[in-house]
């Protein structure tokens, strides 16, 4: 995986989901980190390959609780990004999904209590030796790149010499955020100390803390010299923050996002999280719009919300439920029947007479509005 020059959706817990990911992809994001996945939960998955969505999930044994899913179309660029505090197990959950994302990411900067409680996450960072042990155990017994994102230490000086460290394991890259673990989101990252990380290392590094427009992907690489910049809360509070042509409009993005929650049947509990923290940066959750989002218990719930039924209903017709109109339809048209947009690709026939338009996404047709995607339609 080449981490060179380019943007990084950073991990991001209950936000990171196939359908965020794609989302930021679709806008521009080379790199898109899942949510964290601790080692403990992803142990008791299984892979199933998901028919239905065209999807490989894993699952919890036992149980229909979707722990990790992705897509063929994001193999080339999604990281899975793991909380450990062992070596053992974080191999043992890695080789259960290794094969089907771009890199495995060790959480080693997650400040919070439940990450640092369990020895994980920002608790790492004072611990070297055990550091060592976890990225050389995947290294040696993973053929998938292995890479790990860390907070900067109470020094410059002991930063460095922690990186060091880092590439000595062999990992392909090193994601730095610009804070100590007691500073607060409102506290400026230090792009000094990421710049001195830069000059110790010959690996990538990538860049993290206070990207909230495309212009600063180019201000932070050129204070900080790093290979690749990293953006968390600029992407979550508008995803086209990676579109060289500007943002669009928040409230577009998020009906977006509803769109692919709904197309990839996203958690709701993960699909109301992304939307509350849109919706607390531009506006309030005590306002109408916030109060129907906490108020939501289900997708259709949402897509009624924000004038997504139509959409919600087609994705749900009773031909895609069918899993034998399903294996029908997919022998229909050869390749050069289609014309390819977004995440699929349109039949040229149904392109001429239809404005409900059967939309060939993760290896299935689905019906989508001819006037969701009319814009986005070229020639292939």
């Amino acid at each position: 995986m080449d981490y060179h020059n380019k943007l990084v959706l950073a991990p991001m817990v209950r936000v990171g989901t196939l359908p965020f990911r794609l989302l930021a992809a679709g806008y521009g994001a080379d790199i898109t980190y899942g949510e964290e996945i601790i080692d403990h939960k992803m142990v008791k998955c299984e892979r199933r390959p998901n028919e239905f969505l065209g999807t490989t999930d894993f699952v919890e044994k036992g149980t229909s609780n979707v722990v990790f899913r992705t897509c063929h179309e994001e193999r080339n660029r999604v990281v899975f990004q793991m909380g450990t505090s062992d070596a053992v197990r974080a191999l043992t959950a890695a080789q259960i999904v290794c094969k089907d994302v771009a890199a495995i990411d060790i959480n080693m900067g997650c400040p919070k209590s439940f990450s640092i409680s369990g020895g994980m996450g920002a608790a790492l960072l004072s611990k070297p030796e055990l550091i060592h042990d976890i990225l050389t155990t995947l290294r040696r017994n993973l053929d998938t790149t292995v890479t790990c994102k860390i907070r900067l230490l109470t020094s410059s000086q002991a930063t460095v010499e922690l990186a060091r460290r880092i590439e000595k394991t062999g990992v392909s890259a090193v994601a730095v955020h610009g804070r100590r673990v007691k500073d607060r989101p409102r506290d400026p990252a230090k792009w000094n100390e990421i710049a001195d990380v830069v000059a110790s290392l010959s690996i990538p590094v990538i860049a993290n803390g206070d990207v909230f427009e495309y212009e600063d992907f180019g201000r932070m690489k050129n204070a900080t010299g790093a290979s690749s910049i990293m953006v968390a809360r600029g992407a979550l509070w508008n995803a086209s923050i990676f579109s060289a042509k500007g943002k669009l409009p928040w409230d577009d993005i998020k009906r977006e996002y509803v769109r692919k929650s709904i197309l990839w049947d996203n958690d709701i509990k993960s699909t109301k999280q992304t939307l509350k923290e849109m919706i607390m940066h531009h506006s309030c959750l005590e306002l109408a719009e916030g109060k129907a989002v906490i108020k939501s218990e289900t997708n259709e719930d949402l897509a009624k919300l924000y004038d997504e039924e139509d959409y919600y209903h087609f994705r749900g017709c009773s031909a895609y439920a069918d899993p034998c109109w399903w294996a029908q339809q997919r022998h229909l048209y050869s390749h050069r029947d289609f014309v390819h947009f977004d995440e699929g690709a349109v039949s040229l026939k149904e392109l001429a007479t239809l404005s409900c338009l059967q939309v060939k996404m993760g290896g299935f047709l689905i019906h989508l509005r001819y006037e969701d995607y009319k814009g986005q339609l070229s020639v292939c």
